[in-house]
């Protein structure tokens, strides 16, 4: 341990790793152990010798700062993309040709259009993605923000106040009052108050505060059941207690989750559709070697010759002009394959999703988790807070009937602290008589809580299950004559306020572990002084001698009116229902005079909580209560969708298995009837299944109680290892690492820690499960139209490919430049686009199994039927390309009018050996105000194809403007699914052909591009042209649906056919 030191130059503190050091349980020791190991005492603490001693082998109590990627590595990532590659390398090399093409030619600046534009894309795709990645470290630093910043300390046995938490050493003894922040994860050594109660739901996962003591546990024990240890960033709610710090910083247990999260940020896969994409990529990298290769294939004979002589070939000519003039082609071919405007699409479509996500109350934090969500496999969610209402409420009441064998029992509804939710079923309507009196007094007297409404939420103000019975007293309302000396009307504890006053409180016994009760001591009406108690039915009923019944009467209790009351206690408790009981006493001979005064002789009894029980004795029994925290009212329905969506729900919660299952059957998880022995089991008997994988391949739902953060963890990674889309639920501190490692991880909003949120993908506003299924079908949604423009994108792209590979293939001048490639895939594609977004959802969208991660984006047949309408694109642009030089008219579209000379194929095919025609020559044409004459005839088929070229570009535009109509639904005719179906598509459309225009009649524009405005005659021909790409996917359409049609009779024939056999 000496040699830790060494090598670390000016480092002064070294702390071996959680690995290095055999962890000491201090929880299974006794205390006079821990302090012989710690070598302190309680009294006197860590002497100041030992101080420094420590802090060189243990360092300082902080949670270790990971180094993060540095900017300059995320940028190289945003490039580790290969349709990204792909489009860099197309760049440089545009880059290159326009270098050298700009020191011959007279227009300097337009060839650097096409390599600036994707230089410009590549730039906003990287600071986009840097911008995404660099926010992923925020889940470590909000960690850091729940420690504590100081402490209480014994050292030298001195008590130093406000000590800085990240001086604290393992052995330190440390001072902790209610409020207070746990620094360090500690042992109990000694309880000043009675009780000591923590809050450490945001670390174990359970719904209400526990009580810790300084008895120690089996070594085995869960974290949960660690009942003497307090842990770091957890909150005392009540006591006063002395505690012995066992481990400082990353050794804690909110260290272990710090290392979680870091581990599962590293361990990030991509999105289904970015995998998708990436094969995408690949593939279509092959593609443009093959294509680019048969190109120049096919056009060697152009810039490289040569003659045989003795059947050997000699005197090779090579031109580079030519060789050039080809290579430039491939460029285009590359830049016509790639859809550059997809990954701008993606991103518009993702933020318009993100949008109408909010409001249905789940705020996307990355734009990727929004398609992830349509190919949700399993849900795991968390139990409190998300399937629950995290608000404890009273569900049952029992009060004593009018005789010692009868019981009355009244359902109470509501499931929030709002004392308007609900009311009490066949409650009485003549007033309350003197059984339910007593019982509302004791639950409004014997009680510290508050409710307060906060942004239109009520909150409890101390512990919910005393909250909850404040609230079950407003619902009871007032006995007759209380009401007219009420309090103001906007008094939410209005009845409760009216029992204080009635029978003010003079003293508290405080709740203990031992006798689970509380009591205090009141002024009654009648003169005499009263104790009324509440705590766990069987001991309260244990301590009681009598009962009162509907009429006030008291008698003695029985042991069958016990029995009577713990079959009611047995049935509620396997309800899962925390169950309360009441009872008082009227005869306290000790304080018949006692009116609080600390001098007074019966004061001594309360200063000792060891005398309570005896003050608790010979009570008077007069009913019970149970409650719970209850099930959302709408994730019943939301769990029946789910089912219905194909996706499974899995419930992972920290807390009790008793009451996580009773939820799960009330919910649906489970069937009422349905036997979970091998459904539902503790995190830990997963943990040592020898095969846990089959147990999550179960089907239907599971339930994992008593979960801590590892166990959560295993259970993702394990689905993730199936090929499971897993969407995680959480709240806590403990479920930040397995939100971090899912697909999709959900935080909760009003209940949930920054920690929890910072490592999320996406959070509830209003913590509703229903809420997720909702976002769920949205994502499915999105998906589907984002599948829509990827095929109308990639269809488009496949026509650009085949009408320059058909250019290069027939030997004709160059029908379209990348400029314009450029400008069609990222401005005339884009908003048609976009708007498929806007595509309506399908009305049976969550009636359908979630699609496989892995299922294609594009299957033969669609495949087949867009190499079919990319083939008809290469012809049409080719073709009016063509029919421009050869025709007069077309259709009979007269195209003759602006005076261009007519040539045959054969000479346009073999263009490049013009300068050998005898006698040709070439008229002067007109392109709007413009006039084209040249000095050399072979100009023409240069600078001269300037219309032909216009009239290519066009029908382009125009037939994907058509096509976008075709993509409104895979397999729908338009003449079921028409486009105003989608007005913002027709409004997309309307905007490509505008800039599309502008770029036709705007004289500098027009330049850049190198086309010309076009007469009424040509846009005519342009639409001449264009319109059969409807007709021909629509009988592609037909045929696909006829043919599905038949595959899925033919399998329901063969299921037919099968069915008697089987029976």
């Amino acid at each position: 341990m000496g040699m830790g030191g060494q090598g670390y130059g000016n480092r002064e503190v070294v702390s071996p790793r959680r690995s290095e050091r055999k962890v000491f349980p201090a929880w299974a020791k006794e205390i006079p152990e821990c302090e012989k190991h710690y070598e302190v005492s309680k009294g006197s603490g860590l002497r100041s010798e030992d101080v420094e001693r420590r802090r060189m082998i243990y360092g300082y109590n902080d949670l270790e700062k990971h180094e993060g990627q540095s900017i300059w590595s995320l940028v190289l990532d945003q490039f580790n993309d290969t349709l990204v590659r792909i489009l860099l390398a197309a760049a440089v090399v545009s880059f290159v040709l326009a270098w050298y093409g700009g020191q011959k030619g007279t227009d300097k600046m337009t060839p650097f259009v096409e390599p600036l534009v994707i230089f410009l894309i590549l730039i906003v795709n990287a600071i986009v993605g840097v911008w995404q990645e660099s926010n992923a470290e925020k889940a470590l630093e909000a960690l850091k923000e729940i420690q504590s910043e100081h402490a209480t300390v014994i050292r030298d046995g001195m008590k130093i106040h406000n000590l800085p938490a990240r001086e604290l050493l393992p052995g330190d003894v440390v001072e902790l009052r209610v409020g207070d922040t746990v620094p360090a994860d500690m042992r109990v050594l000694q309880l000043i108050s009675s009780t000591l109660r923590i809050e450490q739901g945001s670390l174990t996962g359970e719904s209400e505060a526990v009580n810790k003591s300084h008895k120690a546990v089996p070594e085995d024990t869960d974290i949960q059941g660690k009942r003497c240890m307090v842990f770091a960033g957890t909150t005392v709610v009540n006591g006063h207690c002395i505690c012995l710090v066992t481990q400082t910083g990353m050794e804690t247990e909110i260290g272990k989750v710090h290392d979680q999260i870091q581990e599962a940020s590293q361990s990030g896969e991509d999105t289904p559709l970015k995998k998708k994409l990436n094969q995408f990529g690949e593939t279509l990298t092959l593609i443009i070697g093959l294509i680019c290769a048969v190109v120049w294939l096919i056009n060697v004979k152009y810039f490289l010759t040569w003659e045989y002589v003795n059947g050997w070939p000699r005197n090779f000519r090579f031109s580079f002009e030519k060789c050039t003039y080809y290579f430039e082609i491939a460029v285009a071919l590359a830049v016509a394959a790639i859809p550059e405007g997809l990954p701008a699409v993606i991103t518009t479509c993702l933020a318009l999703g993100t949008r109408e996500m909010a409001k249905k109350n789940a705020l996307v934090r990355k734009l990727p988790s929004v398609e992830t969500l349509g190919c949700t496999t399993v849900i795991c969610s968390d139990k409190t807070g998300t399937l629950t209402t995290n608000q404890m409420a009273v569900a049952k009441l029992v009060a004593m009937g009018s005789t010692a064998d009868r019981l009355r029992t009244f359902k109470v509804d509501g499931t929030t602290f709002n004392p308007f939710d609900g009311k009490i079923q066949d409650w009485l309507t003549g007033g309350m008589d003197a059984n339910l009196q007593m019982i509302a007094k004791i639950a409004a007297i014997c009680n510290d809580a508050g409710i307060s409404e906060s942004e239109h939420k009520f909150v409890s103000n101390g512990i919910p299950t005393e909250a909850a019975l404040k609230v079950l007293v407003e619902k009871m309302g007032l006995p007759e004559g209380f009401q007219k000396r009420s309090t103001s009307g906007s008094d939410l504890l209005r009845c409760c306020r009216r029992w204080n006053e009635y029978e003010p409180r003079i003293a508290t016994l405080e709740f203990d572990r031992d006798r689970k009760s509380m009591g205090v001591i009141v002024n009654s009406r009648s003169g005499k002084k009263s104790l009324l108690v509440k705590g766990a039915v069987e001991n309260v009923l244990e301590r009681s001698t009598k009962m009162q019944l509907v009429d006030g009467s008291v008698l003695q209790l029985d042991q069958k009116t016990r029995k009577l009351i713990l079959d009611a206690l047995d049935k509620m408790s396997t309800g899962a229902l925390r169950c309360l009981g009441f009872a008082y006493k009227d005869e306290l001979h000790e304080f018949e005079t006692y009116d609080g005064n600390e001098d007074h002789p019966a004061h001594v009894l309360l200063l000792d909580p060891s005398n309570y029980s005896s003050i608790e004795r010979d009570l008077i029994f007069v009913g019970l209560v149970g409650l719970r925290d209850p099930p959302r009212e709408e994730v019943n329905q939301a769990i029946k969708d789910c089912r219905a969506a194909g996706i499974r729900v899995m419930v992972i919660t920290g807390d009790n298995k008793n009451t996580a299952e009773a939820i799960c059957r009330e919910i649906g998880v489970f069937g009422p009837n349905e036997d979970i022995s091998s459904k539902s089991i503790t995190g830990k008997e997963f943990m040592d299944l020898r095969d846990p994988k089959a147990h999550l391949r179960q089907s239907g739902g599971l339930l994992f109680s008593r979960a801590e953060p590892g166990h959560k963890q295993e259970i993702v990674r394990l689905l993730k290892e199936d090929g499971e889309v897993v969407a995680m639920t959480g709240d806590g501190v403990n479920d930040a690492p397995a939100l971090k490692l899912a697909d999709i991880g959900i935080a909760m909003g009003i209940a949930g820690t920054e920690v929890a949120k910072e490592a999320s993908d996406m959070v509830l506003a209003d913590d509703n499960f229903s809420t997720i299924v909702a976002a769920v079908g949205e994502g499915r949604s999105i998906y589907n139209n984002m599948k829509a423009f990827i095929r109308y994108m990639i269809s488009s792209n496949m026509g650009e490919v085949a009408s320059i590979f058909l250019t290069a293939a027939l030997g004709i001048p160059e029908g379209l430049i990348p400029v314009q490639l450029l400008w069609v895939n990222l401005v005339t594609d884009g908003p048609p686009a976009t708007a498929l977004g806007f595509n309506p959802p399908d009305k049976d969208i969550m009636k359908k199994p979630p699609r496989r991660s892995d299922d294609s984006l594009i299957n033969a047949w669609i495949l087949f039927r867009y190499l079919v309408i990319g083939l008809y694109v290469g012809i049409a642009t080719v073709g009016i390309f063509i029919i421009w030089y050869t025709q007069g008219s077309f259709l009979g579209i007269d195209i003759s009018g602006d005076g261009h000379t007519l040539v045959s194929y054969a000479q346009l095919s073999t263009w490049g050996q013009c300068s050998s025609w005898e006698n040709f020559t070439a008229s002067p044409f007109t392109a709007g105000s413009q006039v084209f004459s040249f000095d050399n005839p072979c100009d023409y088929f240069q600078d001269g194809k300037v219309k032909a070229m216009t009239l290519s570009l066009s029908v382009l535009v125009a037939i994907e403007m058509f096509n976008s109509l075709n993509a409104l639904s895979e397999d729908g005719s338009l003449l079921t699914m028409p486009p105003w179906v989608n007005p913002w598509l027709l409004l997309a459309m309307s905007v490509s052909f505008s800039l599309h225009f502008l770029i036709l009649y705007v004289p500098f524009l027009a330049r850049v591009f190198g086309i010309v405005p076009l007469s009424f005659n040509e846009w005519l021909l342009v639409l001449a042209v264009a319109l059969p790409v409807i007709l021909i996917d629509e009988i592609l359409k037909f045929v696909g649906r006829c043919t599905s049609g038949s595959q899925a009779a033919q399998a329901s024939n063969r299921r037919t056919a099968i069915k008697p056999k089987s029976e």
